[in-house]
This record gives C-alpha cells, structure tokens and sequence, in this order.
C-alpha cells in the first residue's frame, strides 16, 4: 500500500469539514485516541503472542518500502544456472550460490550441488514455503484484528463521551462541545479501519502472496535443472510466472 492513498483520505476529511465550515482541529482529541487505538491493541494484546505483535510491527515498514521481487531478473539467474549445470554438471554450480539474492534460492542451489533427489527437492522447498506463509500470515492477521475492534471501540468512546455529556445537561453552553467530542471517537474508529487498517492487512497478504509467488517460480527452475531438463523447458516452466510462456 503506498501511504499516499492515507494521506488522500485524510485530506479529503479534512477538506470536507473546512468545506462544511468546521476546523480540523475539531478532530484532536487525546481521550477518544486512546480509547479507540489503546483499546484496540489491548484486544490484540490478548489475541497474538508477542513474538507476532513485534513482527507486524517491524512488517509494516512493508507499506513504505515493500520486498522487491525481480521475477524476470531471477527466471534469467536460474536459465543460466540450467546452462551451466548441463554444459559442466551440477557440481559447477557451487560458484553460482553467492549470486543468488536470496536464502531460499541459495539453499536450493547447495541441495542441488550436494546431490539431493529432485523429488526430495522439491518438496523440502514446498513445505519451507509453506511455513514461512504460516510464519507470514499473522502480520496481516493483526492489521486485520485491528481494523475489527477500532470501529467497536469508537462507538465505546462515543458513548463514554455522551455519558460524560449528560452530566452536562445543567450547562448548556458545554453540552453542544462535550456532544461532538463523543463523536470524535467513532470517527476514529471507523475511519482508522477502513483507511489505514484493513488495506493495510490486504496489502502486507498481497506481499505475502507474491513472496510465495516468487519462490514457487525458484522452485519450478531449481527442479528443473535438478531434472537436468534443457534450457528452453526451464525457460517454458517459470515462463507461466514471467508471462512468457514461449520461454523466448
């Protein structure tokens, strides 16, 4: 997710309140942030590990700056690997493993030189796959469980905030503003859902997916040259990832 997409929904609510006559400053208010947002990461406190709190922290740096993923750089990485491995043998490729750009194809490539079965190979790299989609999905998880409780916990401080509201009735003059301070927080709880926290969770799954994506892409190449197939079958095999099914 760019952030700039935030930004857009933040200036267009404050756009439509200079638009309606009202100053954004209307919308700071400490007490409705800290029941909708302390609220909602108490309820994630309770419902993920700290292991998984940490990590969805330190995964949202994904929304600025996400893994980049050079799918056709790296179909070209594993084509000439095949021709190397066909031209002077697995064991050739023992040089090529500080070229890879990643663990996963740096392991691929050591099972291969180390000799192991390509139907081994195959599926000790699907199941670490797997695994790190299991170890991945929680980060999304979080955004998702936050986006859940920030609307619940605005309509919580809305009503604190009409209590407060009520034993306001003997003082007109402070009843109108103690009334829309109460409303403060369902707006930062609504809003804080469905503009930041929930594309935010759809993002980090939509990386998620193409991290996957990447390296079953590695892993049709690594079978292959384990196979010892030619060049043009790889080419064809990963070309379902890069678009070129004609492995040209």
């Amino acid at each position: 997710m760019n952030l700039v997409g935030l930004f857009l929904a933040v200036g267009c609510i404050i756009a439509t309140m200079l638009l309606e006559g009202t100053h954004p400053s209307a919308l700071v208010n400490l007490p409705a942030a800290l029941v909708v947002a302390g609220a909602s990461l108490s309820a994630c406190v309770v419902q993920f590990s700290i292991k998984e709190l940490l990590s969805a922290f330190k995964h949202m740096l994904w929304l600025i700056t996400p893994p980049r993923l050079n799918f056709q750089s790296q179909g070209d990485l594993l084509a000439g690997m095949s021709t190397v491995a066909r031209q002077q043998g697995p064991l050739a490729l023992e040089n090529s493993v500080a070229s890879a750009n990643d663990d996963f194809t740096r392991t691929g490539i050591q099972m291969i030189v180390d000799g192991v079965d390509k139907d081994a190979l195959y599926a000790l790299l699907e199941n670490a796959i797997e695994l790190e989609q299991q170890k991945l999905e929680p980060n999304a998880k979080f955004y998702e469980a936050m986006g859940g409780y920030f609307p619940t916990m605005g309509i919580v401080g809305a009503v604190l905030g009409l209590i407060h509201a009520m034993s306001l009735l003997d003082r007109p003059d402070l009843l109108g503003p103690a009334i829309a301070v109460a409303f403060v927080a369902t707006i930062y709880g609504v809003a804080g859902a469905n503009a930041f926290l929930i594309p935010a969770a759809n993002r980090i799954r939509a990386i998620n997916a193409e991290i996957a994506l990447y390296k079953y892409m590695t892993l049709e190449g690594l079978v292959s040259i384990a196979s010892a197939e030619n060049t043009l079958m790889l080419k064809r095999r990963i070309g379902v990832y890069t678009g070129n099914l004609n492995g040209e």
